[in-house]
């Protein structure tokens, strides 16, 4: 079985992990406790993937929680799947990070490197054949961005034959938790671009815009965030958990998604995007299911996709559609749309397709694209780190902590690259390659 281990890091990543499990728990019928609530062989079949068997007919997550101060994972023990989690993989310090990159990367953070090392190695020793590494995590905070980056660097290391995949969460101008968080997440982008092999972008001013302009929510909360993440998530991971007549793998994603070592940064979006209370009036066709995957109000991620390109993609399907029926949707979408796509790579957008529906939905459809549209969203992260850098604002906070100078401005000329090659692939001129022929 090709296992994956979910890391949860900070916060965040640990509010959003947890709303994960609870989703696919249910999706497996399984209960609060790891018992299995209903014996079928669709929903038993992949289990182990994210699961571990114990104790007979007991299934717990294959996850490890981490985080700098001890609040957030008691909350997660106290919550309804609390009981869910193995004990000994809760792993916390009482320093806290303080929203600083530096303290999650170089001092609090290295105090409990060993022993997260040490429960992770526990997990893949367990494990019959390691898929890869699944990782969800705040850019902005100082533990997600930097004790996320540092375990990455070491199981890099480590493991550095297995997938990296991480849910990393932007911050938002409108919404901001922290002056600094800029510094944080340039910094955090410099070892992403080096260390991760696909990273979902999560951009909180998009997951605000569904909530207010798509959903019609009057009061947004963490919860309502937590829940669209958690459905993208549960639709890019079901091929993974399901059988299906198109399946999918971590690897199959990153061989058809990047295209360029460095260009693996996706944008996702869900399909249906309906409130919890009139979603089960709603069963969508297949049509209405790709158009508003491909829906620039549906990305996570602020950006107009429209101004840049899919350099690749990936159409994952939830439902009882024939393969032929998705196949013509993605044809047609693709001839309507050729000034959205680059035409030198042929048969960009990879299908896949599972038979089982998702909690609450008919059909549904997750998107994930490699668009360079996405420079958009970095160049906004260079230009509010660089007007508070070139001033040295706040620096004293890092150096105070071990951190070099040195380090932020080989973060900003990577950053300054990566939004530089984006746009290169987006401007390259569909005739150049018969011009060469």
């Amino acid at each position: 079985m090709r296992e994956i281990i979910q890391l949860q890091i900070g916060q965040c990543g640990n509010q959003i992990g947890t709303k994960f499990w609870e989703e696919i728990a249910q999706e497996h019928r399984i209960d609060e406790n790891g018992q299995l609530i209903e014996q079928a062989h669709e929903f038993q079949q992949y289990l182990d993937v994210y699961f571990n068997e114990v104790n007979g007919n007991r299934y717990i997550p294959r996850n490890v929680l981490i985080d700098l101060e001890p609040g957030t994972l008691d909350s997660v023990r106290a919550s309804r799947y609390g009981k869910l989690f193995r004990p000994d993989n809760f792993v916390f310090s009482q320093g806290g990070a303080g929203n600083n990159f530096a303290v999650g990367h170089y001092t609090n953070g290295t105090e409990i490197l060993g022993e997260v090392l040490d429960v992770i190695r526990h997990q893949v020793e367990s494990s019959d054949c390691l898929q890869g590494f699944q990782l969800t995590h705040s850019l902005g905070g100082g533990t997600g961005s930097g004790f996320g980056t540092l375990l990455l660097s070491k199981l890099q290391e480590d493991y550095c034959d297995r997938i990296f995949q991480s849910y990393s969460v932007f911050p938002s101008i409108k919404v901001s938790d922290a002056v600094v968080e800029y510094y944080n997440t340039a910094v955090s982008v410099n070892h992403l671009i080096e260390n991760c092999s696909q990273c979902m972008s999560i951009d909180n001013e998009a997951l605000y815009n569904i909530c207010t302009n798509t959903l019609k929510l009057k009061n947004t909360c963490y919860g309502d965030l937590n829940h669209i993440i958690s459905a993208s998530m549960s639709g890019t991971t079901c091929s993974l958990r399901f059988p299906g007549q198109l399946n999918s793998s971590l690897r199959k994603l990153s061989v058809n998604l990047v295209p360029f070592p460095r260009l693996h940064f996706f944008t996702t979006s869900f399909a249906p995007l309906t409130s919890r209370h009139s979603m089960q009036y709603r069963s969508l066709k297949i049509s209405e299911v790709s158009d508003q995957m491909f829906d620039p109000q549906n990305q996570m991620c602020a950006i107009n996709c429209k101004q840049g390109r899919y350099l690749t993609g990936a159409c994952l399907f939830r439902g009882q559609f024939s393969s032929s029926e998705v196949e013509k949707q993605i044809t047609q979408y693709q001839k309507k749309n050729p000034q959205n796509q680059v035409q030198w790579l042929p048969n960009n957008m990879k299908v896949s397709q599972c038979n089982v529906s998702q909690r609450g939905v008919v059909n549904s459809g997750t998107f994930v694209g490699n668009t360079t549209a996405i420079n958009e969203m970095f160049r906004r992260i260079y230009n509010n780190f660089q007007a508070m850098f070139k001033r040295k604002a706040f620096l004293h906070w890092y150096t105070n902590e071990g951190m070099d100078e040195l380090e932020f401005t080989e973060a900003g000329a990577n950053v300054q690259d990566l939004i530089s090659e984006y746009l290169q692939y987006s401007e390259i001129n569909d005739d150049d390659g018969d011009e060469q022929e």
